[in-house]
């Protein structure tokens, strides 16, 4: 027997939405190599805002730094241990304001403790700029478009 899916409350879409990226906390990046092979792997966001704007913390030597600089198209997946999944589709683009950049250093002690200082030249800041947020919850093959 299908199990049945809890009900989504559309006026709840966004309070669910943001539910789910709190719980999963290690979204997978998925990004485009130059070849056009499909990359994905965990990524922990360095600061949520409430439009779902993600930031993602990054060094230049990472491999996914060529891929955005060649496709800056890329999607984020979520998945709350209770299997409701979320996805934010978008553009990553590096993050040039130095207040933002100021603030997310301030509040993220592991970059701190591993770059040493914000100007750290390794240092890359994705805001992934969302297009599209979908909510599903488990088990409904469905899912809802969040405004």
């Amino acid at each position: 027997m299908r199990p049945t899916p809890d009900p989504v409350d559309p006026e709840k879409l966004t309070e669910l939405t943001h539910a789910v990226i709190k719980a999963a906390k290690f979204p997978m990046l998925a990004t485009v190599d130059p070849e056009g092979q499909p990359r994905v792997r965990p990524v922990s966001p360095v600061r949520v805002d409430a439009d779902f704007t993600i930031y993602v913390a990054n060094l230049r030597a990472y491999q996914k730094t060529s891929e955005i600089a060649a496709n800056s198209k890329v999607e984020l997946a979520y998945l709350a241990p209770d299997h409701d999944q979320v996805r934010i589709t978008g553009e990553a683009v590096v993050l040039e304001d130095g207040d933002i950049i100021q603030a997310i250093w301030d509040a993220n002690p592991l970059l701190r403790r591993y770059l040493g200082d914000v100007d750290n030249p390794d240092l890359i800041i994705y805001q992934v700029q969302p297009h599209a947020v979908r909510f599903m919850r488990e088990w409904a093959l469905e899912y809802f478009d969040v405004v």
